[in-house]
């Protein structure tokens, strides 16, 4: 009897030891909202998601404001390289640092007849960087570029979409299209159809 109720005591300050050891852990360490937020938002549709070290100082390092290549005004212009009637490979990455205005263009064109002696004007007269892509997939044959150039005396760079992969990329309907791109490779205007000389100039000033 006596050892039935000295095994009973026993157990009893047993338990009692490992309740209150179990106690004060959870009063030292109590729970908290924050930690329950943070268990949570760990693990979302079967991935758990690792957190991150504070990332205020990779902010502070990163650009103002990240541009991304598009064909919006704000938007990097899409990189392309093409050859050009004299047969010279010209990419338009190589311009930068440079204020370029990018053309779209064909001989059977009238609105692109009627824009090109501006162009000429414009190329001669400002600093500026004209690559005249011609929709050659369009043409009856390299022969008609060749006319169009002597007739209007041209002396920018005439660059042959043969495949009309720039075309594609730029996606080309109406022509003519221009984009003016400023020193950084940014679109800082995008027109459909012919412009002028005072308006091309414009827009030209306005660019850094």
């Amino acid at each position: 009897m006596k050892k039935a109720i000295i095994v009973v005591v026993l157990v009893g300050m047993f338990t009692w030891a490992v309740y209150d050891f179990t106690k004060s852990a959870e009063n030292a360490n109590p729970p908290t909202d924050e930690a329950t937020s943070a268990s949570e938002g760990n693990e979302k549709d079967g991935y758990k998601i690792v957190s991150q070290p504070d990332s205020s100082a990779t902010q502070a390092d990163a650009p103002k404001e990240t541009r991304e290549i598009g064909l919006n005004v704000g938007n990097i212009a899409p990189d392309f390289e093409l050859k050009t009637l004299d047969g010279e490979t010209v990419q338009l990455s190589d311009f930068r640092g440079q204020r370029v205005m990018l053309n779209f263009w064909a001989s059977w064109c009238p609105p692109c007849r009627a824009e090109m002696p501006d162009m000429e004007k414009f190329y001669q007269n400002k600093d500026v960087k004209i690559l005249a892509v011609n929709l050659t997939q369009t043409e009856s044959g390299i022969q008609d570029v060749r006319d169009f150039v002597k007739e209007f005396d041209l002396s920018f760079p005439i660059l042959l979409d043969k495949e009309s992969n720039v075309a594609s990329t730029y996606q080309i309907q109406p022509i003519p299209t221009s984009y003016m791109i400023n020193s950084e490779g940014v679109i800082s205007f995008k027109t459909l159809g012919a412009l002028n000389y005072d308006l091309m100039v414009q827009e030209f000033e306005k660019m850094r």
